[in-house]
């Protein structure tokens, strides 16, 4: 079977599987009952090519309506705004400005005297944002920012694609012939007994099927809801604040950076270097620099560098975007590997069991014509020879229903839709099914540093500054510093600290201050404000020219600005090694500035290695006074003069070494890539328990320069990487990807690190820190950017593998039985113990209802002290196919016996004693299969108990079961075919079916698999399947 699956099945290996590779397998997928259940989460691929080609329509329509929309326009004389327009308080038409925004009608909005022309017709500042008093009126006049969206689907139509089951359809036609027959012969109501118990049975199948699928996709419904929430930094009420983009409103004041997705349709106001992506609308992939020139922001296109601020103009269905969702539909993920392994498991049972039905058919077919020949009444028909000839195909057909484990796939899609909802409440977002199963499989973390590994809550907790380094003590900052250094160092310091920012001091309702931006930058501000800095008085006496933004490639900002007495000074910062080479002098102990000699060079080398030493980021500061200074001209790169060397504390995260600690024993090897300097590095890394001895540290200069032979050296043993760019960590990733063949995850959160994000085999982008641009690229948002919470994603990852491997052992033991007392019965007896509506109770048992017990169990410590599950391990393993074998011969076993000998044995006679045994096989059948469920817990471990009485989802199946069993036996045997069993009858099911927990404890103790070395930091040799040994002890059990 192993070889089949991989032949024909194990084609979606990568994150983005080819069209050609999932068409492949959809072709193997020969025998499905219900196509419409089966691959419902799955995409459509003809819907998803004309889903493509509606994208491409949509961007060619709006290349061409720009034009078209922009000449007719011209032609309408009405500029008037309605009377509803302007009772609201507002001076312009919510149509004629979305035409003007999204034409890109230059012309016709300086006719309207631009920006500010539109900001005073739709009443707001430019520099306070709109007022929160107004902000119905401006959605009643100019709508909300929502998109259509398509109606999620009723409890109903899960009925009604449940009943979309072939071999259902097949029982429903024959309860229906049963029931017309069977009123012709034997009348009301005897007749329509069997017929109508088929129908009860189908209608509780479909039912439970339903309500599965139904709260399945409300928990997809929840986390799509989660996938689409955007926070945006916006100006209200002359305060910035952060609010969802479905909050957002026309005339809203909003701040975009790099990363930042446009939340709506909007004008330009200001910015620096400020470059849009459209591509996601209009196809073009080069982006487009956004200016007074060039003003026009439509919403869904994406900010690729620099920064600026927005005037919504136009939000939810009047922007293009919103008119391009409307035109495209919802469609599943991909399939993930395990989903089109495990159909290929079924496809190849459901041939098994469609053989066996047939011949099974046949087989009583023949028996009961040969039988009739013999009594000579070949020639007579009546029609409970009918009936009967219907009775065995309706038993065939339920063969197949049994055989084909549709349950299968549809386990992964639970399972990890459970998993899903579980990682939720841990502070991780899975965008992309097959993230959450591939994380089970992760041989190695590449994660950030800052806010990941560490608390990202950073603090000046060091400076140096002419020619001395202080400790920062919080309660005497501004005083000391101040004695110690000139006038004129302060003064420029702290112009440094609040012309050369991204981020803003911003005060609420109360008057309380915050400051808005990165930890870095916040870290630097606050420093300033306790300084005794003012930043809005430094903004308003100095006036800034231009901005050349932070980005991870420069790993510096600069900015030049305007001199209150005259003239304009750039200041820069940013990694402290590069800065120091663009310094040809430094302020000295008097507060004179000096040449940097070599000698100097050294000193402030050893200054910065010494913060770096003591787990502190380093930021260099520094300026140049540039004359006068044209617009026009790039900001200088070199002949500043340095200012100071900052060293900001970002303390170790609680519970990140622990985590570690985990990850090594669980066979995960951790690496940091990071941009600090490589000392800060190495003490960040040591403290966290990744830089071990014989780990290499190497910075990204060095690393890129390397040649594949010196990388494929190298790089098992890399366990840092320090002032690394993007592309650095892409082609760490894909190395240790392609070449090494390990599975990666790496963490993310700029935009530059997309590339990094999607070669890996899950890409995990921070939910606080992260880019919009990071996030829509990655499979999982951590949302808390803990290192804990990436350890969590691996644990439930491990555990849907575990799980779905523990439903198939069961599922397979349940079809194996069945099929094999029915065929057998049937071949030997000619009659089947178990009948249609029997089989149909027993599907439900090993399909849903196994599902839900064994697919949702939540993971457990031990998971982590097993090695990665490998990229080339069999899914079925050895242990399971043990398992199988074992529970399989001992149910026919006994089985067997009774159908055979049971009158015998139990001493029963009389005209029902077939009733009585064709019913105490039944209730035996399913005992076995709830104790073998217990069993199936655990592959390996013999203590199967182990939380199974804190997971009240088994407990309810098993009780729900048990419960069930007991009424169709005791109450509904006119309908499924039983009779009341006596006490003893039903305490001898129960011990035979108990019977196989021992058995299973004898299975266990069978060595199947061959040893492997034993690997370091772990007590027992680890097997090739992500199981350990047997237990030496009892606290191994």
């Amino acid at each position: 079977m192993e070889w089949y699956l991989e032949k024909e099945f194990d084609v979606i290996t990568g994150k983005h599987p080819s069209e050609e590779a999932q068409k492949k397998w959809r072709k193997a997928v020969a025998l499905v009952r219900n196509h419409r259940r089966r691959f419902r989460h799955v995409p459509d691929l003809q819907k998803r090519s004309l889903l493509q080609t509606q994208i491409r329509d949509a961007q060619e329509r709006l290349r061409v309506i720009f034009t078209a929309i922009k000449v007719a326009i011209r032609f309408l004389d009405d500029d008037k705004p309605s009377d509803e327009v302007i009772k609201a308080g507002f001076y312009i038409d919510p149509d004629k400005l979305a035409n003007i925004v999204s034409t890109h009608d230059l012309r016709r909005l300086e006719d309207i005297n631009g920006v500010k022309g539109i900001a005073n017709a739709l009443n707001v500042s430019l520099d306070d944002g709109v007022k929160v008093d107004n902000l119905s009126s401006r959605q009643q006049i100019y709508g909300i920012n929502t998109y259509t969206e398509k109606p999620s689907k009723r409890f109903w139509m899960f009925v009604w694609d449940a009943l979309h089951d072939y071999t259902l359809i097949i029982l429903i036609v024959c309860a229906v012939v049963s029931i017309g027959v069977g009123l012709a012969t034997e009348g009301w109501p005897k007749g329509m007994y069997d017929g109508v118990g088929i129908i009860l049975s189908i209608f509780l199948v479909v039912m439970v099927t339903a309500i599965s699928d139904y709260k399945q996709s409300l928990q997809f419904r929840d986390l799509d809801k989660e996938k689409k929430k955007i926070i945006v930094q916006v100006t209200r009420d002359a305060m910035r604040q952060k609010l969802s983009i479905f909050d957002l409103v026309v005339g809203d004041i909003v701040h975009l950076s790099i990363g930042d997705q446009i939340p709506a349709d909007g004008l330009f106001i200001s910015g620096y270097s400020f470059l849009i992506d459209e591509s996601s609308l209009t196809g073009e992939s080069e982006p487009v620099n956004k200016s007074e020139k060039n003003p026009f922001l439509l919403a869904g296109s994406k900010v690729k560098d620099g920064s600026g601020k927005m005037l919504v103009t136009t939000v939810g269905m009047r922007t293009e975007w919103g008119k391009m969702m409307e035109t495209l539909s919802e469609e599943g993920d991909d399939e993930t590997p395990l989903q089109a392994k495990l159909n290929g498991v079924a496809t190849v049972i459901g041939f098994i069991g469609l053989i066996f039905a047939v011949v099974t058919f046949l087989v009583l077919t023949v028996r009961f014509l040969v039988d009739k020949a013999l009594r000579q009444e070949f020639t007579s028909w009546s029609s409970v020879d009918a009936l009967k000839l219907l009775d065995y195909f309706a038993t065939a057909v339920t063969i197949i229903v049994v055989a084909v484990p549709e349950g299968l796939p549809l386990a992964v899609t639970l399972s990890l839709a459970f998993a899903m909802k579980k990682l939720m409440g841990h502070k991780a977002l899975v965008r992309r099914l097959a993230a959450c199963e591939t994380m089970g499989s992760a041989t190695c973390i590449c994660s950030d540093k800052t806010g990941t590994l560490t608390t990202n809550h950073m603090v000046v907790n060091k400076i140096w500054i002419c020619g001395k380094a202080k400790e920062i003590k919080r309660s005497e900052i501004g005083d000391t510093l101040n004695a110690e250094v000139t006038e004129n160092v302060s003064t420029i310091l702290l112009q440094s600290i609040f012309q050369n920012t991204s981020a803003e001091v911003v005060k609420d309702k109360d008057g309380k201050v915050s400051i808005l931006g990165t930890p870095t930058e916040s870290a630097l501000l606050e420093y300033g404000l306790h300084l005794g800095g003012e930043f809005e008085v430094q903004r308003q006496e100095i006036k800034i020219l231009k901005v050349e933004p932070f980005n991870s490639v420069k790993k510096t900002m600069a900015v030049v600005v305007a001199l209150p007495d005259g003239g304009t000074r750039a200041f820069c910062k940013g990694a402290s090694e590069i800065i120091l080479t663009m310094c040809d002098k430094m302020v000295n102990s008097n507060g004179e500035t000096v040449e940097m000699t070599d000698e100097l060079v050294n000193m402030m080398t050893h200054v910065i290695n010494g913060f770096a030493s003591e787990a502190l980021r380093t930021i260099c500061l520094a300026f140049k006074d540039t004359g006068n200074y044209d617009d026009g001209n790039s900001l200088p790169d070199s002949g500043y003069t340095l200012i100071a060397v900052v060293g900001i504390k970002d303390p170790i995260r609680p519970g990140v070494r622990d985590a570690v600690r985990t990850c090594l024993a669980a066979g995960i090897t951790v690496r940091m890539v990071t941009g600090d300097n490589i000392n800060t590095a190495k003490a960040i890394a040591r403290e966290c328990g990744i830089l071990t001895e014989g780990g290499l540290a190497i910075e990204g200069s060095k690393f890129r320069n390397k040649t594949s032979d010196e990388l494929m050296e190298i790089i098992p043993r890399i366990q840092v990487m320090a002032r690394s760019l993007p592309s650095d960590k892409h082609m760490l990733v894909t190395n240790l990807r392609t070449v090494h063949k390990e599975v990666v995850a790496v963490t993310g959160d700029g935009s530059n690190d997309a590339p990094a994000l999607h070669e890996a085999d899950i890409g995990l982008a921070m939910g606080i820190a992260g880019t919009e641009v990071a996030k829509e690229t990655a499979d999982v948002i951590i949302l808390d950017d803990n290192f804990s919470t990436i350890v969590n994603v691996a644990k439930w990852g491990r555990a849907v593998y575990i799980n779905i491997q523990k439903f198939v052992q069961f599922q397979l033991t349940v079809n194996i039985v069945a099929l094999m007392i029915n065929f057998v019965s049937a071949c030997i007896s000619g009659s089947a113990p178990l009948t249609a509506v029997q089989l149909l109770w027993v599907n439900l048992i090993m399909d849903t209802l196994g599902a839900l017990a064994l697919a949702t169990e939540p993971p457990h410590d031990g998971l982590m002290n097993r090695p990665p599950i490998g990229r080339g391990v069999g899914f079925i393993t050895k242990a399971m196919w043990r398992n199988i074998a074992g529970q399989s011969i001992y149910q026919m076993s006994v089985l067997f016996v009774f159908n055979f000998a049971g009158k015998q044995i139990l001493g029963i006679h009389g005209s029902d004693a077939t009733d009585i045994i064709n019913t105490f096989i039944f209730n035996t059948f399913v005992f076995c299969q709830v104790f073998n469920e217990i069993n199936s817990r655990d592959i390996e471990k013999i203590n199967i108990f182990r939380g199974m009485f804190s997971n009240w989802i088994f407990i309810g199946v098993m009780v729900s079961t048990v419960v069930f069993q007991v009424i169709i036996v005791e109450f509904l045997g006119t309908f499924a075919s039983t009779v009341p069993l006596s006490w003893q009858l039903w305490l001898l099911s129960i011990v035979i079916g108990f019977v196989s927990m021992p058995i299973a404890v004898v299975l266990k103790c069978i060595p199947v698999e061959t040893k492997t070395p034993k690997p370091v930091e772990t007590k027992t040799p680890k097997q090739h399947d992500g199981y350990d040994q047997l237990p030496t002890g009892p606290e191994d059990v």
